[in-house]
C-alpha cells in the first residue's frame, strides 16, 4: 500500500527564500512529503488552500504570534526554521585575511544579525562586520574590503570592491531533525540523505558520529519528544516499571525523576491506572484525580506490538496549566492588547469626595464581586474601571471593555458571547470566541450597561449566576471566570421601576455600587485638573482671577471631558494669561449654587427649596414647567421637561431631570406616577411655586 504523503507549508517573509527552503525540505524528505511555499511579502500566505500536517515558519515571517495565528491554525503543528551555512562557505570565509572590514547585506536587520552571529559561532571571527539591509542608511563603500551576502546582491549599494555571494543559507540540521520527528519519520534520521546533509551543513551543536550512532540517536530523539511536551509523561514497561518520565512530570508531582526510574509505577504513581491499562490492553480515557489538593487530568494508553502489550504511557496535566494555556492562546487571537492602562495613581484630585471614592474602590478591587460605577457622563468611569482591575488579583489577566449602547443587539450578543461557524450569514469560518472568553480569569467592563436589551440582560444574568456561556449558534457550554465591572450614567433603579431593566440583574450588578462625584462637587480639584491637562498639551498659560472664579462656579455638565476640551482650547489662544474673553464660543456659563461667580439675589435664592444635588437654575426651571402643567390640569413626563429645557437653551441631561424629580418627590412637593403617568405637583408643591412666583424667582 502506498504511503500517504504528509503536507508541509513553508512560510517565509521573502518569496525567494521560502522557495529555497521548501525545495531543501522536499529534496531531503523525498516522496514522503509534498511541500508548498508561501510568502508574507507577496501576500501568497493569505491564499493557503488547505490545512497542512506541519507549518515551517521562518523567524522573520511574522512580527507577532497574533499575526501568525491569522494564517496558522491555533491547533496546527508549527515549528520555526533555523538556518545555518555550509561548511565550504565557512572555510572560504575563514581563509580571508584577518582585520579586513566586511559589509554583510541581507533582507532585514534581524536576518543580518542572525547571520553574522552564526558566522562568529562557527569560527569566522577575524573579520570586522558592519550590517546593511534595505532601508538602512547607505554606508561609505570605500571603507569595506568585502561585501558578503546570501544571494541578496540586488540590495548591495553601488561601489562595492568585491562581492562574496555565499548563497542562500540552508536549514540547519536541527530544523530537519525536528521536522522528521514531528511528522513521525524518525527512521529518516538514519538514511544516507540525512547523513550527507548533516556533513554538508555547519553546526556547532551536533556531531555526525553522535547523530548516526544508533543508541545515542534513539535516546536523543526520545528525550526531545519527552521534553517538548507541555504535559507530564510517564512510560512503563510490560512489568509496570517506570523507564521514562519527563521534567514536566517532576514539576507536577514533586517526585524526582531519579527516584521514580526503574521502580514499580504502582509504588511511585499510585494514582495512575497502569495496571488496568496493561491488563485490558486498552486506552484508559481521561479521568480526574486529585494529588495533594491539585486536580489533574490523567490518560493512559497502551503500547502494543502485535497482540502483545509491551508497556504503556500516561499523560498528566494540571487543570490550572490547561486554563493558563487557553488564556494565553485567547490573548494571541486578539488583534489588540486588552490590558488596563490606568491605575489609581492616575486619578487627579484631592477633594474629600474623590478621595472617599478612591478609598472605597481600592477596597472593593480586592474582592471578586461585581462593581457598579454610577456617575454622570465625563466623570471618568472608565478610568476607574481600569484602576479597579489593576488593583485586583486579576491584574495580570485580560481587561476587556465594551460599550453596550454603541452597537445593535445582535452584534453586541455575538461580540460578548462569540459565535460558531455558520451561525449567521457572514460568520467567520471556524467561528469566533466572544469577549467573555477573551476575558477569562480577567475583568469585563460593561460601559453604559443600561443600553442592553431585555434578552441580553437575561443572558448576562445567567453568566453571573452560572459562570458559563454558550456561543451564538452553538450547543456547547463553555465555563468562564470573569469579574464584571459595569458603569451607567442613569438611575438604574428608576429604569427597574419603569420595567426597562431587569430587577434581578440590577441586584446582581448592584453588589458594590460606587458613585463617582461630578466635577462641580470636587471644589479645588478643578484647578489641579486644569494644570494637569495644561501640562499634557505642552502649553504655558495662567488663568486670570475672574476666569478662575467663573470656572469654579460653572456646573460642568460634561464634567472632566468638558473641562479637557476647554483647557485644550485655551492652549491655542496664544495668551499667557487667559481671561474671560478667551472662553470658547460654545461655552455656556451655568452657575452651581454657592460657587457661582456672582451671588444670586437674596430673596429668590432663599425662597428656593434646598434639595441636595439639584442646581438652583435647573430646579427653578423644572418647578416652572410643573407649575405650567398643573395650571393646565395635566402631569408632565421627563421627556417633555427635557425637550423644553433644550428649547430654552438649558442643557439638562436625563439623569439630572430624573434626580430633580426624585428630590421633589422625596420632599413632598411632587408625586411621580408609575409607568407613563408622569409627575404632578402636590398641594405643598403648588404653595411653593406660588411663593416663588410672588418673589419673582419663578417666571
Amino acid at each position: 500500500m502506498d504511503q500517504v504523503r504528509k503536507e508541509i507549508a513553508v512560510i517565509s517573509l521573502d518569496a525567494y527564500a521560502g522557495t529555497f527552503y521548501a525545495q531543501q525540505v522536499q529534496d531531503l524528505f523525498g516522496d514522503r512529503v509534498r511541500v508548498c511555499a508561501y510568502s508574507v511579502g507577496d501576500g501568497s500566505v493569505s491564499r493557503m488552500p488547505r490545512r497542512y500536517d506541519l507549518y515551517m515558519v521562518t523567524t522573520d515571517a511574522f512580527d507577532s504570534a497574533g499575526d501568525m495565528r491569522q494564517y496558522v491554525p491555533i491547533d496546527g503543528e508549527m515549528m520555526e526554521i533555523q538556518v545555518t551555512l555550509r561548511w565550504e562557505v565557512v572555510r572560504r570565509l575563514q581563509a580571508l585575511p584577518a582585520g579586513k572590514r566586511a559589509l554583510f547585506v541581507n533582507l532585514s536587520d534581524k536576518m543580518c544579525r542572525e547571520a553574522v552571529s552564526r558566522l562568529e559561532q562557527l569560527g569566522v571571527k577575524q573579520l570586522v562586520f558592519d550590517l546593511y539591509y534595505p532601508g538602512a542608511p547607505v554606508p561609505d563603500m570605500d571603507r569595506y574590503d568585502y561585501v558578503i551576502t546570501p544571494s541578496e546582491a540586488r540590495y548591495v549599494p553601488q561601489g562595492a570592491r568585491e562581492i562574496i555571494d555565499i548563497g542562500q543559507r540552508p536549514c540547519s540540521s536541527a530544523t530537519m531533525i525536528e521536522a522528521a520527528l514531528r511528522l513521525g519519520y524518525d527512521d529518516l534520521l538514519e538514511s544516507e540523505a540525512f547523513g550527507r546533509y548533516q556533513q554538508d551543513v555547519a553546526t556547532n551543536t551536533y556531531s555526525f558520529d553522535r547523530v548516526f550512532a544508533r543508541g545515542l540517536r534513539l535516546e536523543s530523539q526520545f528525550q526531545i519528544l519527552m521534553d517538548i511536551l507541555d504535559e507530564g509523561l510517564v512510560g512503563v514497561n510490560e512489568r509496570g516499571e517506570v523507564f521514562a518520565c519527563n521534567r514536566k512530570m517532576e514539576q507536577i508531582t514533586s517526585i524526582p525523576n531519579a527516584s521514580a526510574l526503574h521502580r514499580p509505577a504502582a509504588a511511585v504513581y499510585p494514582f495512575l491506572p497502569f495496571a488496568q491499562c496493561l491488563a485490558a490492553k486498552a486506552l484508559q480515557p481521561a479521568r480526574v484525580v486529585s494529588l495533594q489538593g491539585v486536580d489533574l487530568s490523567v490518560t493512559v494508553a497502551p503500547v502494543l506490538r502485535g497482540e502483545a502489550c509491551i508497556g504503556a504511557f500516561a499523560t498528566v496535566q494540571r487543570f490550572s496549566d490547561a486554563e493558563d494555556r487557553q488564556s494565553e492562546l485567547r490573548g494571541q487571537l486578539l488583534h489588540k492588547g486588552h490590558r488596563a492602562k490606568y491605575t489609581f495613581a492616575d486619578v487627579v484630585g484631592e477633594s474629600p469626595a474623590l478621595q472617599r471614592c478612591v478609598s472605597i474602590l481600592q477596597k472593593m478591587s480586592l474582592t471578586q464581586l461585581p462593581v457598579l460605577l454610577i456617575g454622570e457622563t465625563g466623570t471618568g468611569k472608565e478610568l476607574f474601571a481600569h484602576a479597579v482591575h489593576n488593583a485586583s488579583p486579576r491584574a495580570s489577566r485580560p481587561f476587556v471593555a465594551i460599550n453596550c449602547a454603541a452597537m445593535p443587539e445582535n452584534l453586541l450578543e455575538s461580540e460578548l458571547f462569540g459565535y460558531e461557524e455558520g451561525a449567521f450569514t457572514g460568520a467567520r469560518k471556524g467561528g469566533k470566541p466572544g469577549l467573555f472568553e477573551f476575558a477569562h480569569r480577567g475583568t469585563l467592563f460593561l460601559d453604559e450597561v443600561e443600553g442592553m436589551s431585555a434578552a441580553l440582560q437575561c443572558k448576562l444574568l445567567r453568566v453571573l449566576q452560572e459562570r458559563e456561556i454558550m456561543r451564538v449558534g452553538g450547543n456547547r457550554i463553555i465555563p468562564v471566570d470573569v469579574r464584571i465591572v459595569a458603569a451607567t450614567n442613569e438611575d438604574l433603579e428608576q429604569r427597574v421601576e419603569a420595567g426597562s431593566f431587569r430587577r434581578d440583574l440590577y441586584y446582581r450588578l448592584n453588589t458594590l455600587p460606587v458613585l463617582i462625584p461630578p466635577l462641580r462637587e470636587r471644589g479645588q480639584d478643578l484647578l489641579l485638573l486644569i494644570d494637569h491637562f495644561r501640562r499634557g498639551t505642552g502649553a504655558a498659560f495662567t488663568l486670570s482671577p475672574p476666569l478662575e472664579r467663573l470656572l469654579l462656579g460653572h456646573q460642568w455638565r460634561g464634567n472632566i471631558r468638558e473641562l479637557r476640551n476647554v483647557v485644550e482650547y485655551f492652549s491655542y489662544t496664544g495668551s499667557a494669561v487667559v481671561g474671560l474673553e478667551d472662553l470658547p464660543p460654545t461655552f455656556h456659563y451655568l452657575p452651581c449654587g454657592a460657587a457661582s461667580s456672582a451671588p444670586p439675589p437674596a430673596a429668590p435664592a432663599a425662597a428656593l427649596p434646598a434639595l441636595p444635588g439639584c442646581p438652583a437654575e435647573d430646579l427653578r426651571f423644572v418647578l416652572g414647567q410643573l407649575a405650567q402643567a398643573d395650571q393646565a390640569g395635566r402631569s408632565l413626563g421627563r421627556e417633555a421637561i427635557l425637550s423644553a429645557a433644550r428649547a430654552a437653551g438649558l442643557p439638562c441631561s436625563q439623569q439630572e431631570v430624573r434626580r430633580i424629580l426624585a428630590a421633589l418627590d422625596q420632599a413632598g412637593l411632587a408625586r411621580i406616577s408609575r409607568g407613563r403617568g408622569g409627575t404632578r405637583l402636590t398641594p405643598e408643591g403648588r404653595a411653593c411655586c406660588r411663593r416663588l412666583r410672588d418673589g419673582g424667582a419663578l417666571d
